[in-house]
């Protein structure tokens, strides 16, 4: 890493070397640079895996007023769990830095590939596979991504498609009263007529306008809509005047007619994409059924280092774990987004897992995957899903975690509300001044960096 960067990153000073990022992440080289924020190259220094680290300043995204925008794009990463949408690993944080480690996509920017020449139909029918796949995950979660375009759209080693940031996305939660969203945003050639006339939008509706003019530069290899006049541009998108090129099959011809269908009322939707004649040669069915995409919903394989089989944290993973600690508090609102909670207890791995199984039989649910450390639970008609781990936080306390995923049920009970939170509630491990089995050292240096350690125990 080059020595203008060093100051950049924190770095453990009394084990860790420079260029490594809380002890956990080697820092490599910079591969791109924006306003707000640097991305680098680096290493997991644990297993070995390729991550890319963003580096967000707190100065700049205070002083543009960028803070809640950072939140959400956390909370919406966090939620996402898709093969064709880049993973957030964890998110760290210094006082003057925020650090956000993310799968690293090999393969570079869409747009470089697109730039050097239009791709063939079945090249771009395959890329438009797996973004249609990726933006009707978004849309079933929630989250409406609003600056879908080619340099979004990341490749990896495989030269398969991976969607990136979130920066100005959109929560279901942000709809006003009228049932539509009215935030000016997204990329001037992407961008929807809907939203140029500033009445209010539907934010799947303009991912799908995105979507369209994505396609026909995969096809075309140039833009649908461009003028060096902006407000020209402008006008042509508002009418919806663009030409096909002549190489185009009339069923493609047909697909991009209905994307780019100014109005947005009768504009294709993900669901009728999905059934169009031309999308559907060479689609797997598996990758529109969007509710058993949760790869979160998943219990990883076993990689435990404890004796008694129950992972063991170090104070990294214990920070890690902690968002209140690691952000300084500049995102506590994101959690509310969050399907995972956090628990400390003095239960063994074993008892809690033993517990959870008799709460499933008397709630007629599924143990579907079973570890010491760990279980899967299950509910009729997919309508709950929970993980719980557990990690070995010292050698009195244990750490659990749990993901959970619940639709509407016939019955109406909310099972994790009702039965599964008192009971890990009850349990809760009620926090000292510091933490049982740290050294003073660890917790002098936890206090240096402005919070405190009980935002572990609980983070609903």
């Amino acid at each position: 890493m080059a020595d203008s960067d060093a100051g950049e990153f924190p770095t453990e000073n009394h084990r860790g070397s420079a260029g490594v990022l809380f002890g956990k992440y080697e820092v490599g080289k910079l591969v791109g640079c924006g306003a707000f924020a640097k991305v680098y190259r680096g290493r997991d220094t644990r297993t070995g895996q390729s991550v890319a680290i963003k580096v967000v300043s707190k100065q700049r995204l205070q002083k543009g007023g960028l803070n809640a925008n950072i939140k959400r794009e956390i909370a919406i990463m966090h939620r996402l769990r898709h093969s064709s949408i880049v993973r957030l690993f964890e998110v760290l944080a210094t006082k003057s830095k925020i650090f956000f480690v993310m799968e690293f996509a090999k393969g570079g920017e869409l747009f470089t590939k697109v730039s050097k020449g239009r791709f063939c139909e079945d090249l771009s029918r395959r890329y438009f596979h797996q973004l249609i796949s990726a933006v009707g995950y978004c849309h079933s979660r929630g989250v409406f991504h609003r600056d879908l375009k080619p340099e979004n759209l990341l490749l990896d080693d495989k030269l398969d498609l991976k969607v990136t940031d979130f920066g100005l996305s959109a929560l279901t939660d942000q709809i006003r009263p009228d049932g539509l969203l009215h935030t000016l945003c997204g990329t001037p050639a992407y961008v929807a007529p809907e939203v140029l006339a500033k009445k209010g939008y539907d934010g799947a509706q303009i991912d799908v306008w995105s979507c369209g003019v994505i396609l026909f530069v995969l096809n075309a290899g140039y833009l649908p809509f461009n003028d060096h006049n902006l407000m020209v541009m402008y006008r042509k998108i508002y009418k919806g005047e663009f030409r096909i090129p002549k190489w185009t099959s009339p069923d493609l011809r047909r697909l991009l007619t209905r994307l780019l269908d100014t109005n947005p009322q009768s504009r294709i939707t993900i669901e009728e994409i999905i059934h169009d004649q031309w999308f559907k040669q060479g689609y797997d069915d598996k990758m529109s059924k969007f509710h058993l995409e949760d790869s979160d919903m998943k219990l990883p394989a076993n990689d435990v280092d404890g004796e008694m089989g129950v992972r063991r944290m170090n104070a990294f993973d214990i920070i890690s774990g902690s968002p209140g600690f690691n952000l300084c508090g500049l995102f506590g609102d994101a959690r509310k987004y969050d399907r995972v909670e956090r628990f400390v207890t003095a239960w063994t791995a074993e008892r809690v897992v033993e517990k959870l199984e008799e709460m499933a039989a008397a709630e007629n649910l599924t143990v579907a995957k079973k570890e010491s450390w760990g279980l899967k639970i299950e509910g009729q008609n997919d309508n709950f899903a929970m993980v719980v781990e557990m990690n070995q936080l010292t050698d009195e306390l244990v750490m659990i975690e749990a993901r959970k995923r619940q639709r509407d049920c016939a019955s109406g009970r909310d099972l994790w509300s009702n039965t599964v939170r008192p009971f890990l509630e009850e349990i809760l491990h009620k926090p000292e001044e510091t933490i049982p089995g740290l050294g003073t050292d660890q917790n002098q240096n936890q206090e240096e960096s402005s919070s405190s350690l009980r935002d572990v125990y609980t983070t609903p």
